[in-house]
């Protein structure tokens, strides 16, 4: 899967604790583990973390925190199915959304809100919502 582009710079930005055999690339959508640490989201339902903001190497053993965007306007690949504008859209797959439903506000797995209707790419303008 693609990661997520960045479309308008976010302003909230924060330093999350990453595992430090972890390979993160820029733009990958992650799940929060523990208090302020992450890691790639790779499945539904997991409590959204912020899109990482700069690369984090498998090798860069010493490299422990990343920078991580709360907020911005990201390009984020869908799972397919129909997302209208104004829906609140949650992870589901690695560096996926579609439309949330009620049971992924309490998991927190809450991404932003859809500012535009899924095309022919899976591909959508998703306004992180600074949480």
């Amino acid at each position: 899967m693609a990661v997520a582009v960045c479309i308008e710079a976010p302003r909230i930005i924060v330093r999350r604790i990453v595992a430090s055999g972890d390979a993160i690339p820029k733009g990958t959508l992650l799940k929060l583990t523990t208090p302020n640490t992450v890691t790639a989201n790779d499945g539904d339902n997991q409590p959204f973390g912020g899109i990482a903001i700069e690369e984090k190497v498998a090798a860069e053993t010493d490299v422990l925190s990343i920078g991580v965007a709360l907020d911005g306007v990201f390009d984020i690949d869908t799972t397919g199915a129909a997302i209208a504008v104004g829906l609140m859209v949650n992870m589901t797959a690695a560096n996926q959304v579609a439309a949330a439903v009620d049971a992924d506000f309490e998991q927190g797995s809450i991404v932003g809100k859809a500012e535009e209707v899924r095309d022919g790419t899976n591909r959508i303008r998703v306004r992180l919502m600074g949480f």
